[in-house]
């Protein structure tokens, strides 16, 4: 049986990422495999627009993937459930582009967010109140995990 190929939402942490030591080797790792088909990778207008500020290597890179990915426009939906958050109390307004992060990923039917920003996406305290935002408002419930808890190793056939 097929498996079936995992709908990734990857935010702009996870490109410049690339070009950082502490988390290159996860970063690199993730979009080989989504390159080689583990992943369908997911992004949103929201990384797109925030990429269009970083430097040039990591201008490229995401070029690159665009051929590959699915790009999701910022719909109406997703800013309702955004703000859902921002209402919430999970970040402050501060982190607004972060809330848009997981809900890009959840309204546009993600399996998961992916990312390095562990004080606002990527954090123990943060995924079940964004979970139960997502259910309170009918959506189902969006695993989040950084790129070394997602990607397969050598030793695994994916």
């Amino acid at each position: 049986m097929a498996k079936r190929i995992l709908r990734v939402y990857a935010d702009t942490s996870v490109f410049g990422g690339v070009f950082d030591e502490e988390f290159s080797d996860g970063s690199r790792t993730f979009f080989d495999q989504v390159r080689a088909g583990r992943f369908l990778l997911i992004v949103s207008a929201t990384v797109r627009d925030e990429i269009d500020a970083a430097p040039p290597h990591v201008k490229d890179l995401f070029r690159s993937l665009v051929p590959i990915a699915q790009v999701v426009e910022t719909t109406d939906e997703a800013v309702a459930l955004r703000n859902a958050y921002l209402n919430a109390g999970i970040v402050s307004a501060k982190s607004i582009a972060d809330a848009l992060h997981v809900a890009s990923a959840t309204t546009c039917g993600a399996s998961l967010v992916v990312s390095w920003n562990f004080a606002h996406i990527v954090h123990f305290d943060k995924i079940p109140l964004y979970n139960g935002v997502n259910a309170a408002n009918g959506y189902p419930s969006i695993a989040i995990y950084s790129p070394l808890e997602v990607i397969g190793y050598e030793d695994e056939n994916f």
